[in-house]
This record gives C-alpha cells, sequence and structure tokens, in this order.
C-alpha cells in the first residue's frame, strides 16, 4: 500500500508568508491533432512539501542537484505527537522506539490544516531533540510544519543543527490518515543546480 504524503501545488496553496505564490501559464495549447499543451511554472522551492538545502542557510552549503541521495530513500518511521505548540523535545515520543528509525517523520495537528491554508503557531523542533535524534543514528528527519524552526526565528538554530550532524530535512509532510509505524519513504528532490530547496513528491511504501 502506498500513502502519499505530499501536499497539492495548486495556486490555492499557502506558501510562507512573504514568499512567491505559486501560479503557471499556459503558453501553447494543442488544436486538433496538431501541437502540444505546454506551461509555465512560478514557484518557490519551499512551496508545499520540500526539501531544504543547505544552501538555504549556509553560504558553503550544497544545491539540490548535490546532495546525497541517500537520506531521502530508504526505512522510515511515523511517530505522533499531542505537542500543539512550542518546542519539541524528547519526551514528546518517548513511548514510541525510535533505535530502529533511520528516518523519522514527526505527525501533528498540522497534517489537518488544508493546503490553501497557514498554520498558526506550529510546533517547532529544538536542538536538544536534534542532539537526541542524531545520538540514535538518525539520517533524515520529515516534518508536516512549514519549518523545524520556530516561526520568525531568523537565527535557524535547528536548521543549522540539522545540518551540523547532516541529517537531511523534509518540511509541509501531510500524514494525515497514516497509521503510526515502519514504512518505506521515497521523497528525492529535483536535480536542481544553484538554487535553496526543491520540491519533493514524498510517498511511502507500507511493508507487505
Amino acid at each position: 500500500m502506498l500513502y502519499d504524503i505530499s501536499r497539492t501545488i495548486s495556486p490555492d496553496i499557502a506558501v510562507w508568508p512573504g514568499d512567491a505564490p505559486f501560479s503557471f501559464e499556459v503558453i501553447s495549447r494543442r488544436i486538433g491533432e496538431s501541437g502540444a499543451n505546454l506551461t509555465t511554472l512560478r514557484l518557490s522551492p519551499h512551496t508545499g512539501t520540500h526539501m531544504d538545502a543547505p544552501w538555504h542557510y549556509d553560504h558553503a552549503g550544497e544545491h539540490p542537484a548535490d546532495v546525497p541521495l541517500e537520506p531521502y530513500i530508504g526505512p522510515a518511521q511515523v511517530v505522533t505527537i499531542e505537542r500543539q505548540h512550542g518546542g519539541i523535545v524528547p519526551g514528546d515520543v518517548a513511548m514510541y522506539n525510535l533505535r530502529q528509525a533511520r528516518r523519522l517523520l514527526v505527525h501533528t495537528w498540522v497534517s489537518d490544516v488544508p493546503d490553501n491554508q497557514w498554520p498558526e503557531d506550529f510546533p517547532y523542533l529544538t536542538v536538544e531533540f536534534i542532539d537526541w535524534l542524531a545520538a540514535l543514528g538518525v539520517v533524515l528527519l520529515g516534518v508536516d510544519m512549514p519549518s523545524v524552526d520556530r516561526f520568525g526565528d531568523l537565527e535557524l538554530p535547528c536548521h543549522l543543527r540539522l545540518h551540523q550532524h547532516r541529517i537531511a530535512n523534509l518540511e509541509s509532510l501531510s500524514l494525515k490518515g497514516v497509521p503510526d509505524g515502519g514504512y518505506e519513504l521515497i521523497a528525492l528532490p529535483l536535480k536542481v543546480d544553484g538554487v535553496c530547496g526543491s520540491p519533493v513528491r514524498a510517498i511511502l511504501r507500507a511493508p507487505r
């Protein structure tokens, strides 16, 4: 069984306040048996479900075309936390056995927010939580929130701590209706050079 855990990109999708909205333009239409339908897309790399490339917060960091792909495909564990607001700490997932969780996907109430609405006062990661996951050997952390950092925190401490531990991150997942447990994650970034992130089509494959 497959779970599509990607937000749908459309002109209605909510984007980070001040970021470029998604739009497209039809530049050519197929007429009868001639020609083809062609469109031009305009969007931020952080539209919908996406990965943050290290260059997003580190001048010396990689662009999506250069990041290792291994973290974005492989065994993953989905966990639901009850925290509504504030910083996520290890105690929020104390009920789960995460010792085999090389890729961790955090499910919060934000997954219930429609694609066209911006979540207010969403929970966010803490440096303590990231250090704890690094000690467990986690290589990718995915969240359903728009950011791993607190909204408005321009210092980006959690982005930087994830990068320090070489933990890849996914943001704005849609985990509504996905039971907690183990899956295979496939969420590859586009091979785009020179930019700060990439939309992904993230899916989970349940074990047979």
